[in-house]
């Protein structure tokens, strides 16, 4: 009789030791719901030279939990190995430090049960399962494979709340599952209008809004709770709350408490486990999906990408515009609650950031709503792989933070440029780990090799095996899916796939990673070099000029103004040189396959490069351009004031409308005059604002006191007065202007405003940088206008 199959995605996992070994618990979204899968008996393994087999048996004195078997493995010193056995996870977390205090290394022993299980099996999140019972509510021990791509409809909740300035809570809404649900503690004050368009439900107490919160899960049974610094600021609140009011919090399915976990190296920043349900925060979700703001409020990031903000948006005003709903107006707290909400709902719905989550989360084996991990998803990925090869992994924590060559940076030849080409290497770290067959047990083999046609050279005297590697087909494997999913049309998953292989690089590179070695790293970074010199060369040979180069990008210029077809042409013949001779040079010289691609960026109709501040020398990571964008022209600027968010909307207008002007090459002069003239009197008072971030605490600012510290402690002194809580003295952002009497904040300015100083320091620097090269002078125009008054 043939075992039923269903198809599923493991939205969670957890583990526990029990008396017969570790047990290891999935929550897996299927057709129907979510069901609960459970595997008994799991014992923990790690490795040991079997050299040390005396002193491990010393250590573990015939203990019936431990097991040593030897095993077809070997360390990177090629040492053979014993696999070490332990029932439960918590004898060999005991058994390591036990080991270690004797000098004896266990590896692999940090390896969770749920991902030893899962990963071993090469099963990320798509899975399939085999059960007899296939319609139990609880799955023991079912056959678990990976499985085809599944993408189950998930039932999704965005949650907020709203809190007095000292943390008490007030209200939490709930906007998903269909609901839109407010609890508010408290009673209906006299003249309050039932709201028609959400449910407004009032609570006697914390105890009572603790019990309404477990209902509403248990019933509307959510796979994914979103919210905006959910996990730091919500659900840890929450937590405190019920554990003050003597009630237990459970969000979990099967009405399971949160786990909580502080992060070992960070102060005060927790990780909750919740089971069954993916907490997912928007903040940390954005910046996995690499996606930048200049700051990630809710305000600003919904301001950005919705065109509409918060339903208090003055935030001097909105704490206590908050006090005076929930004391007068709870109807209005309410709906301001639930705009939250609505708000990160439709963050996440226009970004795709659960589907970037959940593509992330089946290329990688990490759960979807964690943040980061890029050491963790290579560990996942990797090791199967390594032990097929006959090799444990290194243990972790054994680099020193060696040094080792970044990216290469050419030396720029300042100006301003007509038509300029920008070719860019495909994913080129990467690339050259599969070109070049860069791998951590590769370069073990190919040291080791005494055959010269058993190895690939690599810089600073590596050899890399030909036959025995894991990440080069790891990265192909990657880098087909990617292709793949672009020409699907899967955004996310692209995404996922791409940012997952340049992390790789950038693992080899980590100090804290177990595979760090900087001879991996130097071996992808000086061949980086290598590659962009060598195109370089090329290039010049065909007669065009190199201007500059970065990382893995090269900017030719072509001599002369090009039209868009004139330009694409070039690059064509540029580009298909370059890989052809890059197939022909590494099949001659090395016998290998090139993976090297270079490709077609941009064309820039005008370009500047500017010099480095006060100097002659061609600066770096900064530039300007203007480039064809359908029928419009649009400018690019990378690393100048427009884009430096600690630069004011003055100073970001001013630059992108100059340079415009000079691209254009249309009459700079009586602008530049105006600009001024207006700034002087006062008709740009709205873009004199500087937002800076405070990166530590107040009172950690003895000896240098910058601007926004010196504003950052009159605004708390002005709270202070005005009886409210202070603001900054842990840090934050803090938005001022320059005064007569230096920096002020916004929230209590009394002098006037400096405008010599935004003149001299806002303007200046950005006019000074592009006017000589067109033959003007910042100094001569304003003097002239000032002459005029």
């Amino acid at each position: 009789m043939t075992t039923p199959t269903q198809n599923g995605y493991i939205l969670t996992r957890q583990w526990r030791d029990t008396r017969e070994g570790s047990e290891v618990e999935l929550w897996v979204a299927m057709e129907g719901g979510a069901r609960r899968v459970v595997l008994t008996g799991q014992r923990s393994v790690a490795f040991v030279a079997a050299s040390a087999r005396e002193t491990v048996e010393s250590a573990i004195r015939r203990d019936a939990a431990v097991e040593l078997a030897p095993l077809p493995l070997k360390t990177f010193a090629q040492e053979p190995v014993l696999g070490v056995y332990t029932r439960g996870h918590r004898v060999m977390q005991a058994l390591e430090k036990q080991l270690s205090e004797r000098g004896v290394v266990l590896h692999e022993a940090d390896i969770r049960p749920d991902d030893r299980y899962l990963m071993e099996r090469f099963i990320t999140a798509s899975v399939t399962i085999e059960a007899a019972e296939a319609d139990a509510a609880t799955l023991v021990n079912p056959r678990l494979r990976p499985g085809e791509r599944y993408r189950p409809t998930l039932r999704t909740v965005s949650l907020d709340i709203e809190t007095s300035a000292e943390g008490q809570l007030y209200s939490v809404a709930l906007e998903g599952c269909g609901q839109r649900q407010v609890y508010m503690l408290g009673v209906p004050v006299a003249g309050d209008e039932t709201p028609h368009d959400f449910d407004l439900a009032y609570v006697d107490d914390h105890a009572a809004l603790i019990v309404a919160l477990n209902n509403w899960f248990r019933h509307h049974d959510p796979d994914v709770i979103i919210g905006w610094n959910l996990i730091q600021f919500d659900l840890r609140l929450l937590q405190a709350c019920a554990d003050r009011c003597g009630r237990v919090l459970t969000l979990g399915r099967g009405g399971t408490p949160i786990d909580w976990r502080e992060h070992r190296h960070r102060d005060h920043y927790v990780f909750a486990s919740i089971p069954g349900r993916l907490p997912i925060d928007g903040i940390e979700a954005l910046r996995s999906a690499s996606l930048s703001f200049a700051s990630f409020s809710l305000e600003a990031v919904a301001r950005e990408l919705l065109g509409e903000g918060k339903d208090i948006d003055d935030p001097y005003s909105r704490m206590a515009e908050i006090e005076r709903r929930f004391h007068h107006d709870k109807p209005a707290l309410a709906r301001y609650n639930l705009h939250d909400c609505e708000l990160v709902t439709r963050i996440f719905q226009k970004t795709r950031l659960l589907e970037f989550l959940l593509e992330r989360a089946d290329v990688t084996g990490l759960q979807a709503d964690r943040s980061g991990g890029s050491i963790a998803a290579f560990t996942y990925l990797y090791l199967p792989r390594m032990h097929r090869e006959g090799y444990v992994a290194p243990r972790t924590g054994r680099a020193t933070g060696e040094s080792y060559p970044g990216g290469f940076v050419m030396e720029s030849r300042p100006g301003i440029y007509d038509s300029i080409l920008v070719l860019d290497y495909k994913s080129l770290y990467p690339s050259i780990i599969r070109t070049f067959l860069v791998d951590p047990i590769g370069l073990v083999e190919g040291m080791r090799a005494v055959d010269r046609g058993a190895w690939i050279p690599g810089p600073l005297d590596t050899r890399f095996s030909r036959t025995t590697h894991c990440l080069p087909a790891l990265i192909a494997q990657l880098w087909t899916g990617r292709d793949a999913a672009k020409a699907q049309g899967n955004t996310p998953l692209a995404q996922a796939f791409k940012l997952l292989m340049n992390a790789f690089t950038g693992v080899l590179g980590a100090p804290d990673a177990r595979f760090f070695d900087p001879r991996l790293i130097s071996a992808i970074t000086l061949r980086g070099h290598e590659i962009m010199q060598q195109t370089r060369a090329w290039i010049e040979a065909d007669g065009y000029e190199t201007i500059y180069g970065d990382t893995d990008s090269i900017f030719i210029g072509l001599g002369r103004p090009h039209d868009e077809a004139e330009a694409q042409a070039v690059a064509d013949t540029l580009v298909a040189r370059i890989n052809t001779s890059w197939a022909a040079k590494l099949r001659q010289e090395m016998a290998i396959d090139s993976y090297l691609e270079i490709e077609f960026d941009t064309h820039y109709r005008r370009f500047f490069m500017p010099t480095v501040r006060g100097s002659e020398t061609g600066s770096k990571k900064r530039y300007a351009g203007l480039v064809r964008d359908g029928d419009d022209e649009q400018l690019v600027f990378r690393g100048l004031e427009a884009v430096r968010s600690d630069w004011t909307p003055l100073a970001r207008q001013f630059q992108e409308e100059l340079f415009g002007i000079i691209f254009r090459r249309q009459p700079y002069e009586a602008y530049i005059q105006a600009y001024v003239r207006d700034l002087r009197e006062g008709r740009l008072d709205e873009r004199l604002v500087y937002r800076k971030r405070l990166r530590g605490k107040l009172d950690s600012y003895d000896r240098m006191t910058p601007p926004q510290v010196r504003a950052a402690r009159l605004a708390d002194e002005h709270n202070a007065r005005l009886g409210r809580p202070l603001q900054y003295q842990g840090g934050g952002w803090i938005r001022y202007v320059m005064t007569l009497n230096g920096p002020e904040p916004m929230e209590a300015r009394r002098a006037a405003i400096d405008y010599d100083h935004y003149v001299e320091h806002q303007l200046r620097p950005i006019a000074d940088a592009i006017l000589p090269l067109v033959g003007g002078r910042f100094d001569t125009l304003v003097s002239q206008q000032t002459q005029l008054f």
